[in-house]
């Protein structure tokens, strides 16, 4: 998933429940801090592509190492929805 160019329809499906507005917010700071770089097409309709910089990249032993997490311990504890309830 973190390799190549990303259309924001591709990043969509591949979170599932996650809104376009949530989805835009969440990618904002990450452009802002140039871990992502933004590619706008003036094209009908209109094309979004992000993909990872250099430095986003570096990132990516912290991204397998919460995946893995997730995969492991996300069947055992539920949800993190309302963890902090």
């Amino acid at each position: 998933m973190l390799t190549g160019p990303k259309r924001f329809t591709e990043l969509r499906a591949a979170l599932p429940g996650i809104s376009p507005k949530t989805l835009s917010s969440r990618l904002r700071p990450f452009v802002l801090t140039g871990l992502v770089t933004r590619t706008d097409y003036p094209e009908i309709p209109p094309r979004l592509e992000y993909q990872l910089t250099p430095e986003g990249a570096r990132l990516q032993a912290v991204f397998d190492a919460m995946a893995a997490w997730a995969q492991q311990d996300l069947p055992r504890t539920g949800s993190l929805r309302g963890a902090n309830r």
